[in-house]
This record gives C-alpha cells, structure tokens and sequence, in this order.
C-alpha cells in the first residue's frame, strides 16, 4: 500500500533523510519512532505531499506522491502534530467543511459525518464549538476529519502529544480500532503507544532506519537479555559462583524475599541457557531455585540501544516544522474543557 525508496531531504547543510527505504502493506498498522529531529515528522510531510524530497520516491496504492499529487491526498488521512481546528466552528460545521473540501459528494456527506461522529465517539460534543472541548476531544475531532473521506491510509503524526493518562487510553483504543479497516502509520516518541498498538515498528535515527521488524520479533532478537534469578542460599557464595559462569558478564544485586536473594545475571551465552544455571546451583550446591527466567526486554531497551540513549534534536529541522506549522495553522487553541 505504501512504498518509500531511498528518500532524502536537507535544510540547507542539515541532512534530514539520508536514504529512507520502507514499505507497508494494507491493513497494518506502523509505528513509525525516533528521538526528536530524527525525521520522522519530515517523512510523515512527504508523503503526504506537504513536502518534497530532494531524492528518491515515495508511492501510495502504486501511484507517485509527486508525480500524482491530487490523486494520492485522495487516499490519505492525515492528522499532524499540529491539529487542523477551527477553534469557533462547532463540530458539526467543521466535519461538514471537512468532507467539503475532501470531495465527499454532498448525497453521502451526512452519511460521512455521521459515520465519524459516530466511530470517534463525539455524538455527546457534536454541537459545541472546537474551542469549548478538551484536548482529548480535540484530538478525536482531528481524527474524525482525517476519515471523513474513508481513506485507504491514516497517517498519524504524534496524535497523543499532551493528553492526560485517560484520554491517551481513549485515544489509543480509537487507533487501534481504526487499525482493524485501514492501513496507519503512527509516528510517535511515546513508545507505550507503539507497544499498545502498532503491529510493526521503525526506528529511525539520524535520518536513517536502524530497525525494521515485527514488534514481538524486534524486542526478541536483542541479544544481552539478563537471566532474573531468585535462589535460596548464601548470597556471597551465589554471587562467586555466578560471576564465574558468566565470565565477562556481572550480577546485579536486587533484593531478598525471606531466605532468597534475588539478583539480575547480565551476559550469560544464549547457548549456556537455563540448564547450566541449574546444574550450577541445584545439581552441585544443592541451593534451591526458585526462580529462573530470561528478562523480557521493552521496546526501550532496544530504542535506546539503537539510538544511543540520549535525544539529539536538530534544529534547522525543528525550526523549520515550527515555522511552518505557525504559518499554516487555522486557529489558535484557546484551552477550556468540554
């Protein structure tokens, strides 16, 4: 459904994009993560024709973003960062104007609405004006716009940014049922969302992909997953005997429940597995073991091994988003509540 070959893009001697290459096939959703100026917002503007790549293609149900703009915005919702409101038109209104300028013919246009109103569940909020809502709301109504035309892809540029814990959940169960008829990209930092939601994830760092995988796969494949142990015996003598096994590797202390020590042994060989822990300090010490697992690894771990552990913001590219989202902006949030 969407196919991006080697795009690249600078501000002026700031390389953006330094080669992108991925696809995405109908029906999945992607979580598309970075730290801030990695390029994510900048690959989420190409395709959706806001922007243009210095090289390289980018296609959308087989055909070009530059070569047919018109016909590819047909395809594609977009919510970016920078919600798409009308502070003083009421919902209602701004979904009407909504599926006006998207070309829904008018015989299915109260149809249209009704369907989004319905599935971003604003029929309690439908007659009040945008700027009188919640930013949940708001978000939700950003959401309604980008399906008022029943795209074949959504492309979602950090649709959880400053929400509360409860309207992320709302938010995030929205995307997820949106997920289940469309083809989505999640551009995001919050990875809990990606965890929550997507089926695949990228990283991107620096302008370049660094990960490209299933998420369950990704978390899988890193290699240094620490063993957690809980073993009944003397603690000194377990450390010793540990540290030994593992060689290079060390044990980190974590606590004692009762007459355990419980400790986290980091750089044991995948090939050593569980059967030499067991042999070690059952068979020989005669210790009892009672508890003995690989540490499942969150997509943190991995994210901030690829990308080295600290955020690094270009700003000839966060100011430039800045400038333009400014620039384009309808309106001015004015805060409040529903």
């Amino acid at each position: 459904m969407i196919q991006v070959e080697n795009l690249k893009k600078h501000y002026g001697p700031t390389q953006a994009l330094a080669g992108v290459s991925f696809e995405v096939p109908r029906g999945e959703v992607l979580g598309f993560v970075g730290p801030n100026g990695a390029g994510k917002t900048t690959t989420m503007k190409i395709l959706t024709g806001f922007l243009y790549p210095d090289e390289g293609s980018a296609k959308l149900g087989g055909l070009d973003v530059l070569e047919q703009p018109l016909e590819t915005k047909k395809l594609v919702g977009y919510l970016p960062e920078s919600n798409p409101l009308y502070m003083e038109m009421s919902v209602l209104a701004y979904l009407r104007f909504a599926a006006d300028i998207r070309g829904v013919e008018g015989r299915y246009r109260k149809a249209a609405v009704e369907k989004v109103v319905r599935d971003c569940g604003l029929g309690g909020v439908k007659g009040k004006d945008i700027g009188e809502l919640s930013k949940g709301y708001k978000q939700r109504v950003g959401l309604a716009q980008a399906m008022i035309h029943d795209p074949d892809i959504l492309i979602l540029d950090e649709p959880t940014s400053g929400l509360d814990p409860n309207q992320i959940v709302e938010i995030r169960n929205l995307i997820k049922k949106i997920g289940q008829e469309r083809t989505v990209i999640l551009s995001t930092h919050y990875l809990q969302e990606v965890e929550a939601t997507c089926d695949r994830v990228i990283i991107i760092h620096q302008g370049r992909i660094v990960a490209d995988d299933k998420l369950d796969r990704l978390v899988s494949q890193d290699g240094d997953l620490p063993l957690l142990l809980g073993v009944v015996g003397p603690e000194e003598k377990i450390r010793t005997q540990l540290q030994e096994l593992a060689g290079k590797g060390n044990v980190e202390s974590l606590d004692r429940r009762g007459d355990a020590f419980f400790c986290r042994l980091h750089g044991l060989p995948r090939e050593m597995g569980n059967e030499a822990i067991f042999d070690l300090l059952v068979t020989r010490n005669g210790w009892k073991l009672v508890e003995l697992h690989r540490e499942t690894p969150r997509l943190e771990t991995i994210f901030r091994k690829l990308t080295g552990g600290t955020e690094e913001p270009v700003p000839v590219e966060d100011e430039r988003e800045e400038a333009l989202a400014a620039s384009s902006s309808p309106g001015e949030e004015k805060g409040g509540s529903e």
